[in-house]
């Protein structure tokens, strides 16, 4: 029997002999073996510092109670109508200021303005509004998906090529033929990258607005109580669930974008 060489066993571990659909499961592979090894070894003795099995135990702890179901469908009813709201209110006014120029004319400077305004100096009026409720945190996620959703619809919209929009005129088509058959499908990517990154803000938002709205129960709460309580487990399981959501929403947007755009690649 011959002895496994160095370039053989590089082989075996070199990033490329991973099958494709699981090399982005590596990196997060690594990072866990990193954590087990770094607690088992025993040199890191620290109370915030915990172990894997102690993070998974906790996850078991809190799903039984049903705290943890809880804190996640309330984060995610949030995020959901937040992102609902904010996006289609982009979306639709993006629309109509990229083809009416009068419109864009007059709204555009005031949208400007309020744009520069960074979102967390909206907190203390919304919660002047609205309280510390959910209305509140839906009404901060709404705002921070808003953006995104409207500024990559009116540039989408406005750099829709002339050409395209003559041949439709010559054809004889009305605006709303205009709109549906041409401006929409070829404005479809840009739209979907402001609607991809209206996801991400509103998530980031969710988190956000359960920091600053303390009310409630979510993701973000069971991040601050962990914090105050010393448990390490629950912040590492609140960052994990968050990582995983995220990565799930964004996978999400992925399916739905190739599906609505796979008319572009055939």
């Amino acid at each position: 029997m011959t002895t496994p060489t160095r370039t053989s066993w590089w082989r075996y571990l070199h990033p490329a002999a991973v099958p494709p659909a699981l090399r982005g499961w590596v990196l997060p592979a690594l990072i866990l073996f990193l954590w087990w090894a770094g607690y088992a070894s025993g040199r890191v003795a620290s109370p915030l510092f915990v172990s894997p099995g102690k993070v998974l135990e906790s996850a078991i702890e809190l799903i039984r109670t049903g705290t943890l179901w809880q804190a996640l469908s309330a984060s995610l009813a949030r995020d959901l109508a937040g992102f609902a709201v904010g996006t289609l209110a982009g979306l639709a006014l993006g629309v109509v200021l990229g083809l009416f120029r009068l419109a864009e004319n007059v709204f555009n400077p005031t949208l400007n303005a309020f744009k520069q305004v960074s979102i967390f100096a909206w907190v203390p009026l919304i919660s002047l509004w609205f309280g510390l409720g959910d209305l509140a945190k839906i009404a901060f996620i709404a705002l921070a998906a808003f953006w995104p959703a409207f500024i990559n619809t009116l540039v989408a919209v406005r750099g829709v090529p002339k050409e395209l929009v003559e041949v439709a005129r010559v054809l004889g088509w009305h605006r709303l033929q205009l709109v549906r058959r041409v401006v929409l499908p070829a404005a479809l990517p840009g739209i979907f990258s402001g609607v991809y990154l209206a996801l991400i803000y509103a998530w980031l938002a969710t988190l956000g607005s359960e920091y600053l709205l303390t009310a409630g129960t979510g993701i973000g709460n069971l991040l601050t109580d962990g914090q105050e309580q010393f448990r390490m487990d629950y912040v590492l399981l609140g960052v994990i669930l968050v990582g995983l959501i995220g990565y799930g929403f964004t996978a999400l947007a992925d399916g739905v974008e190739r599906y609505l755009t796979r008319w572009q690649r055939r």
